[in-house]
């Protein structure tokens, strides 16, 4: 299965008769070497400066059995390669202590990569260069874009087409194999070159593993049985959508009710402010100690038993940032749970207009504690949910308690962080019952996250931070083994003249009955800002989107299962189900939701009329029953409320998606 094949300048590397390396002595495939790094950071956001000292390609190499020994004078590489579960793995050891490594990976002309964690601009990475840190991915995200403009000049967070909460050294090729780098360094992947990959880290990885597969479906199988697979959601999520609410126990309960009356199929309730408020030149924010507020939200636990009886599950919010002088903040600093800084003093970071303590998660002592505090805090409350933010924010420049440089911690964070939110599920003896949906994650997500969500994109219709950029958010971590994510139903950002609209709200609203999950937010400035409350057509298009979430329940629980089983994502790139197809790979704003259902949602504003690319196969339009064969490009009408949503003819849901289309004809 593994062949080294040497010449006199030149060796190749293969595995199931594949090329994985191709190195000459006039051009290697490893180098090492050393740089220093300034990192500025501002809010979650992080500007670069590397300085490369030296880069030093090893030309040499020495062969014996499945080890070879790249060199160039006394700086060396030694990699082992063996196969272990059928897959390739290469154990790498460097002779000096230098914190700069580069490999080429052997890639060809016409191969496309996927993944690399959450990308929400482009889903095909081939021929550009990907820096992987988790950060704030920034207001805007296009240089070209007035968003984007205002937030460098004003905020300092404007970010790029990279940026991303989600960076992952794992990606998916079209030659069929997955690969993983066991790194969570800083890392910049470069996919511009036409015959390898150029892959760069600030540390030589521990190993790297890499499979081939006979099906894409089959790949993602086997990656996370490496990685591993989450629990099933929760059933309450198939039964509506969640309410994101707040303003108060009063005030949410008026907003259930005018639902409830509209006949909406409504399944939780989502108040982020259960702690309380804190107003900010932002917005309107949460106060973060993570404690109960009577006041805001008095006889909480009866009043959850309550809405139990109803089937309206409750959800929340926590993160692992403390607010200065508040009671979990003052416990923490008291028990040296806090990360410091070089000076021994408690680590503040600033979150606009607010200083917070970092719950140290190296710390055994501090993760079971802050474990507890989501266990007494939150679910022996009966809270059935809850968004699990802000695991990217973690400072460079921190002390931590396992005295790791909190640069090579930064990209793991999110990772313990869900982590400790999963034991805290598991050892309350709910998984599967309870859930809670990061925005940041790593490696180790595709386990420890039971679900994610793609942050806090802009209230417009920019490619690449407002509506549409959550599809290839979802087809990206979906592709590397994150089977469930959603999004915030109508934006969250409100900036720069930024403003929700109706439509907006709409046509997000009909593209989330298509995902894991329906939940709704009111944003960062919610008074300015278009709520579903405001409007009586917008109810009645509540009513109809989340029946036909309800009648699509034995569907969408059947995806549930495979996610959790198979590790396959519930929204999937064409691709997955149509190999042969190659139009199919480029396509990146339309996706089949499980393999039997192809959604093209609109993120144009003032579309009604779309174009719908269909793979080979025997299609019907959900809305009129209208037939069609596959393999071309149809025109089709999209109405607020009839988004292009197709299914296979030969599905063995097939009858279930007839009495769809017959109950709600257009």
């Amino acid at each position: 299965m593994i062949n080294i094949l040497t010449q006199k300048d030149e060796l190749t590397v293969l595995y199931n008769n594949q090329i994985i390396i191709k190195h000459q002595t006039k051009h290697p495939a490893f180098y090492l070497g050393y740089g220093t790094e300034k990192i500025d950071s501002y809010r979650g956001n992080y500007k670069f400066d590397d300085y490369i000292e030296q880069r030093i390609g090893l030309s040499s190499f020495n062969v014996i059995d499945h080890s070879i020994t790249f060199s160039n004078h006394s700086v060396t590489l030694i990699i082992d390669f063996e196969e272990l579960d059928n897959r390739l793995i290469l154990k790498l050891k460097s002779s000096i202590d230098l914190n700069r490594f580069w490999m080429r990976l052997y890639a060809t002309p016409e191969e496309k990569v996927y993944g690399c964690g959450e990308q929400a601009s482009y889903f095909n990475l081939r021929y550009r260069n990907y820096p992987l840190w988790t950060s704030e991915p920034g207001v805007g995200r296009d240089k070209q874009s007035l968003t984007t403009f205002y937030a460098d000049l004003k905020d300092k967070a404007g970010g790029d087409y990279y940026t991303t909460y989600y960076p992952e050294p794992t990606f998916i090729s079209t030659r069929k194999y997955w690969v993983h780098f066991d790194s969570y360094a800083y890392a910049n992947f470069n996919f511009k070159h036409q015959d390898f990959h150029e892959l760069f880290f600030w540390e030589t990885p521990k190993k790297i593993v890499l499979s081939f597969e006979d099906s894409y479906l089959d790949l993602v199988e086997d990656l996370t049985n490496y990685t591993g697979r989450p629990p099933i959601l929760p059933e309450f999520v198939l039964d509506g959508m969640t309410l994101g609410v707040q303003g108060g126990l009063n005030q949410v309960l008026t907003y259930l009710k005018q639902a409830q009356d509209a006949n909406i199929k409504v399944s939780g309730l989502w108040c982020q402010d259960w702690a309380g408020h804190n107003y900010t030149s932002f917005g309107k924010r949460l106060y973060w100690n993570w404690v109960l507020n009577e006041n805001v939200y008095p006889n909480l636990k009866e009043e959850i038993k309550k809405l139990d009886q109803q089937n309206v599950a409750f959800l929340t919010y926590i993160c692992p940032f403390l607010l200065e002088n508040e009671t979990l903040y003052n416990e923490a600093k008291d028990q040296g749970y806090l990360a410091l800084t070089k000076e021994n003093s408690v680590y503040k970071e600033d979150f606009g207009e607010f200083y917070c303590g970092i719950v140290d998660l190296t710390n055994p002592d501090a993760f079971k504690w802050y474990k507890q505090i989501i266990k007494t805090n939150i679910i022996d409350l009966g809270i059935k949910g809850w968004m699990a933010d802000f695991g990217e924010y973690l400072p460079v420049d921190c002390v931590l308690h396992n005295g790791i440089d909190a640069k090579l911690m930064h990209n793991q964070w999110p990772v313990l962080w869900a982590k400790c939110n999963y034991e805290a599920v598991e050892e309350s003896g709910k998984l599967g019952e309870i859930f809670y949906f990061m925005r940041a994650g790593a490696h180790g997500s595709q386990h420890y996250a039971t679900s994610l969500w793609a942050g806090d994109q802009s209230v417009n219709w920019e490619t690449h931070d407002g509506i549409a950029s959550v599809i290839p958010s979802a087809l990206s971590t979906g592709i590397i083994g994150n089977p469930f994510t959603h999004s915030d139903i109508g934006g969250f950002t409100s900036l720069h003249g930024n403003i929700r609209t109706k439509e907006l709200f709409e046509r997000w609203l009909e593209m989330n009955v298509f995902t894991s999950y329906m939940r709704s937010h009111e944003g960062n400035r919610p008074s300015s800002n278009f709520q579903f409350y405001q409007s009586e057509d917008t109810l009645k298009l509540m009513e109809r989107m989340t029946s036909v979430r309800v009648d699509l329940k034995p569907y969408i629980q059947d995806l549930i299962k495979q996610g959790s089983t198979f590790g396959y994502p519930v929204q999937r790139p064409l691709f997955m189900h149509y190999e042969d197809d190659l139009i199919t790979y480029d396509l990146q704003y339309e996706y089949l939701f499980g393999s039997d259902m192809l959604i093209k949602p609109v993120v144009e504003q003032g579309l009604f009329v779309l174009d719908i690319y269909l793979p080979q196969d025997d299609w019907v339009h959900l809305w009129t029953g209208n037939k069609y064969s596959g393999k071309q490009i149809i025109t089709i009408d999209c109405p607020i409320g009839y988004p292009p949503v197709f299914y296979r003819k030969k599905s063995k849901y097939s009858k279930l998606f007839e009495q769809i289309t017959n109950k709600y004809h257009q």
